[in-house]
């Protein structure tokens, strides 16, 4: 037999191992293609994949507004939508749409069900929005990929991107998005309580309608009919006010002592405004002036609510430095135009503090009323108003007292001596039974009490606002409960 073999033979066997590292090769290639990039490679195919990649950034607070309007869009006939969720190690930040396509991702990347996150979407109701996931999706406009990618510890924001489409067609799929996130607005019409998120974000919680009756707010009539045609009559009257040519947007003020009910007159307002996106902020939330003005702009009719103004809208004369939130606020005030149907309402205990350029134009502060402590009418009416639902055995004398005594105190004084004369007389009897006068007067001696000077202080009495810090006294709003009207008045200012 010959050593060599025979020329055949060893060109098969070259053919056959050429064969075989290709295959090693080709092996290799397909274990490092991550399992994203293929389904995005083999969905959008050569001409998909040349297009660039358009992205639309929102306020995180939008999360809940875009799934909605996703929701709906998937929906639409002739449209099929497959959805994919991806996850990302421990630690890596989350790829951009760009990345994904091009194969660029640093993170190795991988197909999961869709993570979601569980948010507010009304009073008591909650919805799963998307939180990182691919859209693969087929309509007439050809086969195309939506991303969303949710705010999370390492992107704060909120980002819907397309690729796969020329351009001015996927500009075309983000306002038709953008449409229905105006349209579907899950805040339109609710009363929302604002807050500062852990990574500086405004953040909406929806709260419940305050429920209060006009009966319920204890102001001379005179008081709260100018309150309530300022803020409701324009509400009422809004179409015929355009014809006349007359503006909608307005400001009114309302300041104090601490402890009078400011608070809870602007709760009595925006129960009755139910037609109108309520944003309420108070304390650290007054940050967001800015960005809540400009969602009331696109959600009117509404109410921006600034309690405690002065912590923001101190006069620029008073001190070296001045807040930039203060121009926010007026940037805020000045941006809607005249026809807009915007009303902020403003509470302080220090209406000497603020800012005069607050009321330097229309539709700042057109009206600004104060609200002072009850007089012996008005305390007489609390005291019974705060007595509902708890059984009272008092006599007219037993009342008649309690309203001497309490001369100079406040709304929240006195709803706080309704609750601790109901202790009293738990002391003695578990059961209940009633709460007579001597538990009233056991309570209101405790009450007046020298060394219930503290104690007193909170609730607002003898406090003289000027000697208040900016914010007063920072009390919880829910104890600031009724208003009286003992020397209250309204005062105008005329626009400069």
């Amino acid at each position: 037999m010959s050593d060599k073999a025979p020329e055949a033979e060893v060109r098969e066997f070259a053919v056959a191992f050429r064969a075989f590292l290709d295959w090693i090769s080709n092996s290799a290639r397909d274990e490092e293609r991550n399992e994203v990039d293929v389904l995005l490679a083999e969905f959008l195919g050569a001409e998909g994949m040349a297009h660039s990649v358009v992205t639309r950034e929102l306020p995180p607070l939008e999360h809940v507004n875009l799934q909605t309007a996703l929701d709906a869009w998937c929906a639409r006939p002739g449209r099929t939508v497959d959805i994919h969720g991806i996850t990302v190690p421990p630690h890596h930040a989350p790829p951009n749409l760009q990345q994904l396509v091009t194969a660029e991702s640093m993170a190795p990347v991988r197909l999961a069900a869709p993570a979601l996150a569980d948010l507010p979407n009304g009073p008591g109701s909650t919805l799963g929005c998307l939180r990182s996931a691919i859209l693969l999706v087929t309509d007439p406009l050809g086969s195309y990929v939506l991303f969303i990618q949710g705010p999370g510890d390492h992107h704060p924001s909120l980002e819907v991107e397309v690729a796969g489409l020329p351009v001015e067609t996927a500009q075309g799929v983000l306002a038709e998005l953008d449409a229905l996130r105006a349209e579907l607005n899950v805040y339109r019409g609710h009363m929302l309580d604002v807050s500062i998120g852990p990574m500086g974000n405004v953040v909406l919680g929806f709260g419940a309608p305050p429920g209060l009756a006009r009966d319920d707010v204890v102001l001379p009539g005179l008081v709260l009919d100018r309150i309530e045609r300022h803020a409701l009559g324009v509400a009422a009257h809004r179409d015929a006010l355009l014809a006349a040519g007359q503006h909608l947007k307005r400001g009114l003020l309302l300041y104090g002592p601490p402890g009078t009910g400011k608070t809870h007159t602007t709760r009595y307002l925006l129960g009755q405004m139910t037609g109108y996106t309520r944003l309420v902020l108070t304390g650290r939330s007054l940050v967001a002036v800015g960005p809540v003005t400009e969602l009331a702009r696109a959600l009117q009719p509404a109410v921006v609510v600034l309690e405690d103004v002065d912590l923001v809208a101190e006069d620029r004369t008073m001190g070296p430095r001045s807040s930039p939130v203060l121009f926010d606020l007026l940037d805020s005030m000045d941006g809607a135009a005249a026809d807009a149907d915007l009303l902020f309402l403003l509470t302080t205990n220090r209406a000497d503090l603020l800012e005069p350029a607050l009321a330097a134009r229309p539709g700042r502060v057109d009206v600004a009323v104060e609200i002072d402590l009850p007089d012996a009418a008005a305390r007489e009416r609390l005291l019974t108003l705060y007595g509902r639902g708890v059984p009272l055995a008092l006599t007219e004398a037993d009342v008649q007292a309690a309203v001497e005594r309490t001369d100079g105190t406040t709304a929240s004084f006195l709803k706080e001596l309704i609750r601790r004369s109901v202790l009293e007389a738990l002391h003695d009897d578990p059961a209940l039974p009633a709460v007579t006068g001597a538990h009233l007067t056991r309570a209101l001696d405790d009450l007046l009490d020298a060394a219930q000077g503290v104690t007193r202080t909170l609730l607002g009495v003898g406090v003289d606002p000027a000697t208040l810090p900016a914010g007063g006294l920072s009390m919880d709003s829910d104890a600031m409960m009724m208003t009286a009207g003992r020397r209250s008045r309204m005062v105008y200012i005329r626009p400069h």
